[in-house]
């Protein structure tokens, strides 16, 4: 019978010419795919019982007689047969009496094995041609164990071994080999206690994740013998990575320049070409480890299976990193780390590089890694960003506009390519207001449970300021572009683990501009506002405002982001003598804060009504205290302006006699606008004089005070 070929089979699959044209009936067309399925089914039938024995026995399938076993081995292809060496009388050999002369029996029954490449060769990646041979010798297998090994994968690669085991096994149904099988093939006796012990579960086979022994309750030797799919899916050159781990794996960041950590790259990568090596890298901040590990890995050019939360699945990571060679990476541990480490650290045979913002704990593990500390702002720089953005950051100045921002690992890539997104959505070219916006986002936070968030939405023009306050906000900003230049590089830091915050403290009467300020600093440095809100942190249980306040700065630490405390005196007040329990509390709170200022590395902010209430203590840590001034009759007149900008008002207002009459402070400003603002939208019109002044009066009512002008009853 004549067959269409696969191809033609194909082809008619995709509803192609093979079958005529397409008439648009999709039951015609499925009928036309079944048409050719059958014909192909029909051919490879009557192919395979030209000349097989068991053709007509009607109890073909049940069992297996001498003549459908000699069919069966007179079937291999000649073209694929191997040449006969000592295989061929592996299973008659006599039986081997020591464990030298079952490893003699086996390397005759396979061949010579290829000598395996030293660690790190081939770039780490899995050896090329005979794959078997090159896991033997890098996983240190002996010669009755990859023999073992390649009795048990070979049903799964050559389905004519299936019935041969069968009739092997005595038993049609058992179709892989068991114990007893592969060990009568290698021509050991099974009552070898050396031999048997290569399938204990403490044996290298089963320890790596090789070989599994099925069906426990049986007895030892009629135990089936099974090799994972992922093995055997390498070993046919699929380098697909376990199913179990797709999830979990995420690729290694783009090695970035990273200034200053030349040395460290180069003796960690210098160690690593000796052999597997367990270490673990305590980072400063989050992704300064795994951006360390990115430079070194590519130094040596060995490559890294990145794995995250892998605690259920540390059998089938390790496998896989046997199978290609290459490293295993985890960046941030498990609240409880112990279990993972500890069977990490047992696999000797690995490179296995973890990397934590905690410091290493010798109660994780009974085998300690080589414990490092990761170089510092690894990840950050004008250089990596460059790096990442390429030709297209050249038109502006790019190492300010990333100066405020530390990303770590790959965030400055993932950052780069929301940068081109946003530029491309926009239709212009990459400026710094997109590197700004995707660098923001990237920084995510979980400070929203303790804090709100301010998107600003000002710059330097919404401040009517006099030139003192004005000049030191420019200088706040600039210390915190240029604070690891100042405290890293030129070592200009106090030392005693004070960590590279910047703190700054806007003191001044209620409505002075303390809160906006802070938003546009934000604003210039491209950040977020977080307020702190004072119900989430105060607590009136002992110790647990401190908790609070910790879990507070811990999370703006790794977060770029500018934290306000507003009216900071609640948690920032003076201690005072200690009278009684409550004043004994209230000092353990203060001194925790300083304690807590000291190793802070974000930016902070603090706003209070009066200066003289914050702790002197507190005073002496802060970069900078600006005092806010109320705003005299010129800087009045000038608020009154600036928030009639955006306000359709009548030809001609004018605000000087309100500026001159009436002592406001900015934000009071701002609300009598806002109240004329609303008059005149009730009577559909624009604002004029007399809704500003009525504006004004409210605004001096609210506050207690008399109005120009009016009687006093």
């Amino acid at each position: 019978m004549n067959a269409p070929s696969v191809r033609a089979m194909s082809t008619a699959a995709s509803g192609g010419p093979a079958f005529g044209p397409y008439d648009g009936d999709p039951a015609h067309t499925l009928l036309t795919r079944l048409t050719a399925l059958r014909e192909r089914v029909a051919a490879l039938v009557e192919h395979r019982s030209a000349d097989d024995p068991t053709a007509d026995d009607p109890l073909r399938g049940l069992y297996l007689s001498n003549d459908a076993v000699q069919h069966l081995l007179r079937a291999w292809p000649p073209g694929d047969r191997p040449e006969a060496t000592t295989a061929d009388s592996a299973v008659t050999a006599p039986h081997a009496t020591t464990a030298a002369d079952a490893d003699t029996d086996a390397a005759g029954a396979l061949g010579a094995l290829d000598a395996a490449p030293p660690h790190g060769s081939a770039g780490g990646r899995a050896g090329r041609g005979d794959r078997l041979a090159w896991l033997a010798g890098r996983t240190r297998l002996t010669e009755l164990d990859t023999a073992l090994l390649l009795i048990a994968l070979a049903p799964d690669i050559d389905r004519t071994f299936e019935p041969l085991y069968g009739y092997l096994n005595d038993d049609v149904s058992r179709r892989r080999a068991t114990v007893g099988l592969a060990l009568d093939l290698c021509g050991v006796p099974p009552h070898q206690a050396a031999a048997r012990a290569r399938f204990h579960a403490s044996a290298p086979l089963r320890t790596l994740g090789l070989l599994e022994v099925e069906e426990p309750e049986r007895p030892f030797l009629t135990r089936s013998l099974r090799a994972p799919d992922r093995l055997i899916g390498h070993l046919l050159g699929d380098d697909t990575p376990d199913a179990a781990l797709l999830d979990l794996l995420h690729p290694m960041p783009v090695p970035l320049p990273a200034p200053g950590a030349d040395d460290f790259v180069r003796r960690l990568a210098a160690r690593l070409h000796d052999g597997p090596l367990t270490a673990y890298l305590r980072e400063p901040r989050e992704g300064d480890g795994l951006a360390a590990l990115a430079s070194v890995l590519d130094a040596v050019g060995i490559d890294a299976l990145r794995c995250s939360r892998p605690e259920d699945h540390v059998p089938e990571l390790l496998r896989e990193a046997r199978l290609t060679g290459r490293a295993v990476v985890v960046s941030g541990l498990p609240e409880r780390p112990g279990p993972l480490v500890r069977a990490l650290t047992a696999a000797t045979d690995v490179t296995v590089l973890l990397t934590d913002p905690r410091p290493y704990d010798p109660h994780w593990s009974p085998a300690d890694p080589l414990i490092l500390d990761a170089p510092g702002r690894l990840a950050g720089g004008a250089a990596a960003w460059q790096a990442a953005l390429g030709p297209e950051s050249e038109t502006f100045d790019l190492a300010d506009a990333v100066a405020p921002y530390r990303l770590g690992g790959d965030r400055i890539q993932r950052a780069a390519l929301a940068a081109r997104s946003l530029a491309a959505f926009d239709g212009t070219p990459l400026t710094a207001a997109h590197v700004r916006l995707a660098a923001r986002r990237q920084s995510a936070s979980g400070l929203e449970s303790h804090a709100r968030r301010i998107r600003p939405d000002v710059d330097w023009g919404d401040l009517v300021l006099p030139d003192k306050p004005l000049v030191q906000l420019h200088e706040l900003a600039l210390r915190a572009r240029h604070r690891d230049r100042v405290l890293g590089d030129w070592r200009l830091s106090a030392g005693g683990g004070r960590g590279r915050g910047v703190l700054g403290l806007f003191a001044g009467e209620s409505g002075t501009g303390k809160t906006l300020s802070a938003e546009v600093v934000a604003a210039d440095l491209g950040l977020d506002l977080y307020v702190v809100q004072l119900s989430s942190v105060v607590d009136k249980y002992v110790g647990e405002t401190e908790k609070n306040l910790e879990r507070i700065f811990t999370e703006a630490d790794r977060t770029d982001a500018v934290l306000l405390f507003d009216e900071a005196d609640a948690v920032f007040g003076k201690r005072s003598e200690v009278k009684d329990a409550h004043d004994k509390y209230a000092n353990m709170e203060s001194a925790y804060l300083l304690q807590r200022l000291e190793s802070f590395d974000g930016i902070a902010l603090l706003t209070t009504n009066l200066r003289a209430n914050i702790d002197e203590a507190f005073t002496r840590r802060l970069d900078l205290v600006v005092d806010f001034p109320f705003p005299d009759a010129g800087q009045r007149l000038a608020l009154w302006r600036h928030g009639l900008v955006h306000v359709p008002s009548d030809d001609g207002i004018d605000p000087s006699p309100l500026a001159r009459e009436f002592e406001l402070a900015g934000g009071s400003i701002r609300s009598a606008v806002v109240t004329a603002a609303y008059l005149a939208a009730g009577r559909g019109d624009h604002v004029m004089a007399d809704d500003l002044l009525e504006g004004a009066r409210r605004e001096y009512r609210k506050a207690g005070r008399l109005v120009p002008g009016e009687a006093v009853w």
